[in-house]
């Protein structure tokens, strides 16, 4: 059993990135563990920590296909659409609301 590396907060030697880092450069983990990780102190909590990959080890991101492509359309478009007027909010309804802002606001319109 072997101990990560621990990095304070922005001091994290090159060659190792987060998932967003690796994301922005066109990257993946591609199946490896996690190299190391980097903690940030908080006062009264415990520290957050970022899980880092080695960039050399990460695969190039798998290129979106159209059938992807359409059901993430689907899934947005699902997100979008009011349960209860059925139309698309133009945006994505809130899951605390449950409907779009306007039905939420005008009850009569719900029923």
């Amino acid at each position: 059993m072997s101990t990560l590396p621990v990095y304070r907060w922005r001091l994290a030697p090159d060659g190792y990135a987060t998932r967003r880092q690796l994301r922005a450069l066109g990257l993946r983990p591609g199946g490896q563990d996690v190299a190391a990780q980097l903690e940030r102190p908080r006062r009264r909590r415990g520290p957050l920590v970022a899980y880092l990959y080695r960039v050399d080890r990460a695969k190039p991101v798998r290129p979106m296909t159209p059938a992807r492509r359409a059901a993430l359309a689907r899934a947005m478009a699902a997100r979008r659409t009011c349960p209860a007027c059925r139309r698309d909010a133009g945006y994505c309804i809130p899951i605390s609301l449950g409907m779009c802002v306007t039905c939420h606001d005008t009850p009569h319109l719900a029923a």
